[in-house]
């Protein structure tokens, strides 16, 4: 049976700490910023034709900087490709179209409550899998974190669909599982490679959608189409690589805890960018998450 505990850490240094929170921080505002782009996208798109695309423009992002490194060529084991077709499958694919289709049914909170269990239980999983330590800090600081999630999302709209929750429970648990499979993937194959080729399977294991889009696309506005690629290019090529820079670098369970920010991020983004004014629930929550993570940062 293989052993899923850490064998090897790349060395700590001030600089690689400071490499990893920036990679950190990076990934966690582009993924915020991919609600405020979902949200303008609206029901222009369907969840799984909108998934293909933006891992669509993702795949070809990162296979013209693959060219552009000249890693085209790079090999890897069959072991290493089983495990990025894993996870990509059950946090590229699964996940995005999961959450598409909840947020239909469910206001922006309630589906930003759902999905941050997944650091829950990505810390819980990755304690017990990978031997990861779940120090005291970690659990207050996810709890606190929870709880603002818990009240960004009371202030949010009473929408409320048993369907839309069930299908945003369940991307949190595809989160939750790719982030471990990606854990371990991490140990055969660089963060740059592992989001190339698992993008580059994601998109071919939504291709039965292709002729769907090509029809949704014709009549969707064009600024939803831009929308789409934006989440290609930025949340999904740069923010999935910058997170995996980080995860190479980090224990799955503290980092996870940092997406903690991402709805606080959110309201702050929407606030700038859609003129949207957070409510008084928005600010309180967003600055429990914000010192939720901060909690969880402590050693």
């Amino acid at each position: 049976m293989t052993d899923l505990r850490e064998t090897t850490q790349p060395i700590a240094t001030s600089t690689n700490v400071g490499r990893t929170a920036a990679a950190a921080g990076l990934a966690v505002v582009l993924w915020a910023s991919a609600f405020v782009a979902i949200r303008g996208i609206g029901d222009a798109l369907s969840p799984a034709p909108l998934a293909l695309l933006r891992l669509g423009v993702a795949a070809v992002t990162l296979t013209v900087l693959a060219v552009v490194r000249g890693t085209v060529r790079v090999r890897v084991s069959r072991r290493a490709f089983l495990l990025i077709a894993a996870y990509a499958v059950l946090w590229l694919a699964g996940y995005t179209v999961a959450l598409n289709a909840g947020e239909q049914h469910v206001d922006a909170g309630t589906a930003a409550l759902l999905v941050n269990i997944a650091p829950l239980l990505v810390a819980v999983a990755a304690g017990k899998f990978l031997g990861e330590a779940f120090s005291r800090s970690l659990v207050v600081g996810s709890l606190v974190a929870l709880g603002g999630t818990a009240i960004i999302a009371a202030g949010a709209s009473a929408q409320r669909d048993w369907a839309g929750v069930l299908l945003c429970l369940l991307a949190a648990v595809l989160y939750a599982a790719g982030v471990m499979v990606q854990k371990v993937t991490l140990r055969h194959v660089d963060g740059f490679t592992a989001i190339w080729l698992g993008c580059v399977v994601a998109t071919a294991v939504l291709l039965p959608w292709a002729p769907q889009l090509a029809g949704e696309v014709r009549e969707a506005p064009v600024g939803a189409v831009l929308a789409a690629g934006y989440l290609g290019v930025f949340p999904t090529a740069i923010g999935f690589t910058a997170w995996a820079y980080a995860l190479r670098r980090m224990n799955a369970g503290r980092l996870s805890a940092v997406t903690y920010a991402v709805p606080a991020v959110s309201v702050l983004l929407s606030w700038l960018l859609l003129s949207e004014i957070p409510t008084t629930y928005g600010l309180v929550g967003g600055a429990l998450c914000l010192a939720g993570v901060a909690l969880s940062r402590r050693p």
